[in-house]
């Protein structure tokens, strides 16, 4: 069982640089088709200083960047867990070359079906190399249990 005592608990922050490749081979993943997602010329044409992220890809670095340390360190059995949720609120669009940082918290831990379900809710905040607000990210993890 994860323990509750881990409300508010604040998870190491990290910076990861937006690679414009990275961004390129997620559009075509997600089958972004706007031109503004591969091509430099395309973006500063639509009034960007380089390719925009696209839409979600800030989880994706969040994933890949990031320590998942705190995941074992509450007491998540990761052969249990599952991705429950995501939700994205920007507050500015985030480009190839920004510096991003992410600083997590974990908001809840609360369970169902009489504990058989657990749910973690995680928060993060990011912000560009300036300071500026970009977004926030609210994920759940769920583990089964027994």
């Amino acid at each position: 069982m994860i323990d509750k005592k881990h409300i508010g608990k604040v998870l190491p922050s990290f910076t990861a640089v937006a690679e414009a490749g990275q961004l390129r081979f997620f559009a075509k993943a997600i089958g972004e088709t706007n031109p503004v997602y591969f091509d430099e010329s395309a973006a500063r044409a639509a009034g960007h200083p380089s390719l925009p992220l696209p839409p979600t890809f800030l989880f994706s670095i969040e994933l890949t960047s990031g320590s998942n340390a705190w995941i074992d360190e509450i007491g998540v059995e990761v052969p249990r867990m599952l991705h429950g949720e995501q939700q994205f609120t920007y507050h500015r669009t985030a480009h190839a070359g920004d510096a991003l940082t992410y600083e997590s918290r974990i908001a809840d831990i609360y369970d169902k079906k009489g504990g058989a379900l657990q749910f973690v809710v995680r928060e993060t905040r990011v912000t560009n190399g300036k300071g500026e607000h970009v977004a926030d990210l609210h994920s759940v993890l769920v583990q089964r249990n027994g």
